[in-house]
C-alpha cells in the first residue's frame, strides 16, 4: 500500500503558518480582552492542532478506519473532560441535606 506524498511546499507553508500562530498567540497574551483572551488562545490552539492533525499527521489522507479511531479518541477526551468539570464545578455545593450532620460540627474524626 502506498502512502500519500506531500510536497515539501506544503510542509514549509504549513510550518511556517504555525510559527505564525504562535506569534500571534504571544502577542494576544500581552493584550488583555476580558473573556475573550481565552477563547481567542483556544481558536488559535485549535487551529494549530487542527493543522498538525491534518497534515503532519496525515489524517486529511487517512482512510476510514483511522478516522474513526480518531474521532473516538476525541469522544472519548470529551467524556473525560466533562466528567472532570462536572467535579470541579460542584465542589462549591458543600451543603448537605437536612438531618445530616457533618464530621467538622459532630466532634468526631
Amino acid at each position: 500500500m502506498a502512502g500519500h506524498i506531500v510536497s515539501i511546499k506544503l510542509y514549509a507553508l504549513i510550518f511556517i503558518t504555525l510559527l505564525v500562530m504562535t506569534g500571534v498567540t504571544t502577542a494576544v497574551g500581552y493584550v488583555d480582552l476580558g473573556r475573550w483572551n481565552i477563547i481567542i488562545a483556544l481558536a488559535i490552539a485549535i487551529f494549530k492542532a487542527s493543522l498538525v492533525i491534518l497534515f503532519f499527521m496525515h489524517m486529511k489522507y487517512a482512510g476510514k478506519l483511522p478516522r474513526l479511531v480518531f474521532a473516538s479518541t476525541l469522544l472519548w477526551l470529551a467524556i473525560l473532560i466533562t466528567l472532570t468539570m462536572s467535579d470541579v464545578l460542584t465542589r462549591s455545593w458543600d451543603h448537605p441535606p437536612q438531618g445530616w450532620q457533618s464530621l467538622s460540627t459532630s466532634g468526631q474524626r
